[in-house]
């Protein structure tokens, strides 16, 4: 299917995929408050540093999409977009990667050498499985709006969505893979490669490359 560019759009096109975009990063806030608020709690009461980590990075994602949604709104107010402001939009978000990067390779860094091990928790599993399955549609439509519109600021987003995804099965998967072999590294572990991927979509954020990205 061929993707068009905003260029190509019509205005009238332009401006229901903002809405769009905007709806989604909406929707976003809202689910990452709850599902931040929840994590946050039931790591802290089960001693579970990774599912700590997961609703932290709801949090983070949370602001990501809140400046998302700031500039799709000043957009539809205005009728153009402030490109000056829009830069800028672009490179906070790409800060709230690297600073989730700075925050998992630290605590990777901190279970690795500790040997800390993940404790069980059922109510910490609905939430990761309900992550895994929500998000990845969730940044899959955001960043199907992003393509359409050639819009970094938009694919910025999609690709944060993504990082919680992965960070979910991450989680999820280190919760899973202690109970049944009791290969407590496995979570640490993969929170690195994650980490690295955080770093390389900032990176592409910045320098506003992601929209050429089609991987």
């Amino acid at each position: 299917m061929q993707v068009h560019t905003a260029g190509e759009l019509t205005p009238a096109e332009v401006e229901r995929l903002t809405r769009r975009g905007l709806r989604l990063a909406q929707l976003t806030v809202a689910y990452n408050v709850v599902e931040g608020g929840v994590a946050v709690t039931v790591g802290l009461m089960a001693g579970l540093v990774s599912v700590v980590g997961f609703g932290i990075d709801s949090g983070i994602e949370s602001v990501a999409a809140v400046l998302v949604a700031l500039r799709l709104a000043a957009r539809l107010r205005h009728g153009d977009t402030d490109e000056r402001r829009e830069r800028l939009a672009l490179r906070l978000v790409a800060g709230t990667f690297f600073l989730l990067a700075v925050y998992v390779t630290v605590e990777a860094g901190r279970s690795l050498t500790s040997g800390e091990a993940p404790e069980g928790s059922a109510v910490a599993v609905g939430l990761l499985v309900a992550s895994v399955v929500v998000m990845p549609v969730l940044a899959a439509l955001k960043r199907r709006v992003g393509l359409r519109l050639g819009d970094n600021l938009v694919l910025a987003d999609a690709a944060q969505t993504r990082i919680c995804v992965l960070l979910s099965i991450s989680t999820l998967a280190g919760l899973l893979l202690f109970t049944l072999t009791g290969a407590a590294w496995v979570d640490p572990v993969a929170a690195l490669v994650i980490a690295a991927f955080a770093v390389r979509e900032g990176l592409e954020a910045w320098e506003g490359e992601l929209v050429e990205d089609d991987a």
